[in-house]
C-alpha cells in the first residue's frame, strides 16, 4: 500500500519553532488546568511490561472503527496505517506533506489511539513542521474527529479561531507566551497551542497500557552503531542519537525505547548517469541497513533504491514497516539527474 506524492520533511527545526519551544517550557511550569489533556501521554502509559505488543504495520481496514476515524484524512490524500497494537489498544498514524515553490516541504502528522473495542481514546494533531500560521492546518486535520465525535471538529475550529483573534488583538509587546486554550464537551477534553497543535483525550474511555512495540523492524542502536561508523558517520552513541556524515551532507537520527530503534531517519544523495547509480547505498551503509531487522531489511532496501533510481517519493508499508522516502531532485532533461532522499522508517510513539 503506497501513496506517491511530493513529500519531505525539514532536517533542522526553524528558528521560529525553537523560540516557541523555549517559551512553552516556561509556560508548562505552571501546570495544566483540569480540562487540559496535556501534550504528553498520561503518566505511566509506556511504563509497562510487553502486553502482546505487535509492531507490524497494516493498512487501515475498509470498514470498522479505524476506517471511520481516518476516512476524512485519507479522503484528503493523507497516508494512514495501523502501526502498532497490544492487549489494550491500537495506534494509528497518518501523514501528509506540502512542497512550496523553493522545494521546502512541510510534513504534518496525526496520531490516533483506539481502545480494545475500537473507540477513539486519544488524538493529537500537531502543526506542520514549519508553518507560519499553523491553525488552518490543525483545523483541517481535526476534521477527522467528525465521524466519531459529532460536533467536535466544528467546536475545535471555533475555539482555535477565537484564540487567534484574541492574540491578534493584543499589542505585540504583550505576546510573550505561547497562545493556548482548553475546553471540553461530551466526547473529550481538548487543548490547543501553536506549538503542540490539538490534543484530545476521550471522557468515556482510555488506554491504560499504550502500545510501544518496534521489534518487527528495529534493531538495537548498540548493534548498529559500529556499521554506521564504518560508513563514515560520526556517532557518539551513547548518549547521542544523532549521527552526521560530513563528506556527503548525510545525517542519521533515531528515536529509541531503551536501546530499541523506534524510528530511523537519514539522508542520502542519488546520482543517476546513463541508467547507473553512481552514489551506491553501500558507500554510506557498507554492510547494508543493519539498523533494521533481517526480516524487513531487503524489501525496505529495494524500495529505497527504486525511489533513488527513479527520483520519486514514496509513503507506504513495506514488509509490515512504514517507509517514507522524500526525494528532491535537480531539474533534468534526460534520465540523468542528481537528487537527495530523506528517508524515515518506523513511526514515533505518540506523546512519549
Amino acid at each position: 500500500m503506497a501513496v506517491p506524492f511530493d513529500a519531505g520533511r525539514s532536517r533542522h527545526p526553524s528558528v521560529r519553532r525553537i523560540a516557541v519551544l523555549l517559551a512553552v517550557l516556561a509556560a508548562t511550569l505552571t501546570g495544566c488546568g483540569t480540562d487540559d489533556p496535556g501534550r504528553r501521554a498520561p503518566a505511566g502509559a509506556y511504563d509497562h511490561a510487553p502486553a502482546r505488543e505487535v509492531s507490524t504495520a497494516t493498512p487501515i481496514p475498509s470498514h470498522g472503527p479505524a476506517r471511520e476515524v481516518t476516512k476524512v484524512l485519507t479522503g484528503a490524500g493523507w497516508f494512514c496505517a495501523q502501526v502498532r497494537s497490544n492487549a489494550d489498544g491500537s495506534a494509528l498514524w497518518c501523514r501528509t506533506a506540502r512542497r512550496d515553490g523553493i522545494d521546502t516541504v512541510d510534513v504534518q502528522q496525526a496520531h490516533l489511539l483506539l481502545d480494545r473495542r475500537g473507540r477513539l481514546a486519544w488524538a493529537a494533531f500537531p502543526p506542520p513542521d514549519d508553518a507560519r500560521d499553523p491553525a488552518p492546518y490543525v483545523v483541517a486535520a481535526a476534521a477527522a474527529l467528525s465521524p466519531v465525535w459529532p460536533g467536535a471538529a466544528e467546536r475545535a475550529r471555533r475555539e482555535i479561531d477565537d484564540l487567534d483573534r484574541d492574540q491578534a488583538a493584543k499589542p505585540v509587546p504583550q505576546r510573550t507566551e505561547v497562545p493556548r486554550t482548553t475546553w471540553h464537551d461530551d466526547h473529550a477534553r481538548y487543548a490547543y497551542s501553536v506549538l503542540d497543535g490539538l490534543v484530545a483525550a476521550a471522557r468515556d474511555t482510555s488506554v491504560r497500557r499504550w502500545p510501544f512495540g518496534a521489534e518487527h523492524y528495529g534493531t538495537r542502536m548498540s548493534d548498529a552503531v559500529a556499521d554506521l561508523r564504518a560508513g563514515g558517520y560520526d556517532c557518539a552513541y551513547p548518549p547521542q542519537t544523532s549521527c552526521n556524515r560530513t563528506q556527503s551532507n548525510g545525517y542519521f537520527r533515531v528515536t529509541l525505547r531503551g536501546e530499541r530503534i523506534v524510528t530511523a531517519a537519514f539522508g542520502i544523495g542519488t546520482l543517476m548517469e546513463h541508467g547507473r547509480q553512481n552514489h551506491p547505498l553501500t558507500q554510506e551503509f557498507p554492510r547494508g541497513l543493519t539498523f533494521l531487522t533481517p526480516a524487513v531489511r531487503a524489501p525496505v532496501t529495494a524500495q529505497l533504491e527504486r525511489c533513488r533510481r527513479t527520483g520519486t517519493s514514496f509513503a507506504g508499508i513495506v514488509a509490515g514497516t512504514v517507509v517514507v522516502v522524500d526525494v528532491r531532485r535537480a531539474p533534468a532533461h534526460s534520465d540523468d539527474f542528481a537528487g537527495y532522499a530523506d528517508v524515515r522508517i518506523g513511526t514515533p510513539l505518540p506523546g512519549a
